[in-house]
């Protein structure tokens, strides 16, 4: 299925996009990778995106530079600390965290729905997920759903026919260990990506804010450790 269909994947350069990226490919679309820089904390995951969209056959990767600078309100892109915890358990409260982005997935979106209309796609990859996830509101199946709705309405191409939209969010619903396990499966080299908000010198990992408690969790749920958390790792080469 989808086999010789453009797609457009967006790619941060982190775990579920990687996956995600390797996902479409796998099913025979034409992976076109989007990513942003966007004045975030941890720049250095566009390098890493940039690896990952070579390595993974990417059809064409384009990095695209907005500045979320200049609206603050997250920790990722203000000067607000990011958390960090000692253990996992400690993630994932009630509240949504700091390291929320506002609106950052509908920002996106429309970058990857503009891009789509450009060339003729009618397929976007997302790697959000609602299951082992920081509670971000824009990574939920019932703004997926709202935001492919209002798509539809959106542009020259769905109101002549030409294009109907859909949003594929094939981890939505896994969690990062069977994320890892999927992305393993399809020769991801999961070494090649970054996923930290609070990267050290050179790029090193912290381990311990949501993002790396996360990712290596699920890493350890398959008897494995996370590639990011050894040295050295590939984004500090």
């Amino acid at each position: 299925m989808g086999t010789g269909l453009k797609a457009i994947v967006l790619l941060s350069g982190g775990l579920d996009s990687a996956t995600v990226l390797a996902m479409a490919r796998d099913e025979g679309y034409m992976p076109y990778a989007l990513s942003f820089r966007y004045g975030q904390r941890h720049e250095v995951e566009v390098a890493a995106a940039c690896r990952v969209a070579e390595a993974l056959g990417a059809t064409t990767h384009v990095v695209a530079d907005i500045d979320l600078r200049v609206f603050g309100g997250s920790a990722l892109t203000a000067d607000v600390a990011v958390p960090h915890h000692d253990r996992i358990e400690d993630v994932g409260s009630t509240e949504i965290p700091v390291t929320y982005v506002p609106a950052r997935n509908t920002i996106f979106l429309s970058f990857a729905l503009a891009w789509a209309e450009t060339i003729g796609a009618s397929d976007v990859f997302i790697g959000v997920n609602a299951l082992d996830y920081s509670g971000y509101p824009d990574c939920r199946p019932e703004y997926i759903s709202a935001y492919e709705s209002m798509a539809n309405l959106a542009t020259k191409a769905g109101v002549e026919g030409r294009q109907r939209l859909r949003i594929h969010t094939p981890l939505i619903e896994l969690t990062k260990a069977q994320t890892i396990q999927r992305g393993l499966e399809l020769g991801v080299d999961y070494a090649l990506t970054h996923s930290c908000y609070d990267p050290g010198a050179g790029g090193r990992a912290c381990g311990t804010c949501d993002s790396c408690l996360l990712r290596g969790r699920g890493f350890a749920e398959l008897g494995l450790t996370d590639p990011a958390l050894a040295a050295p790792t590939a984004a500090m080469r």
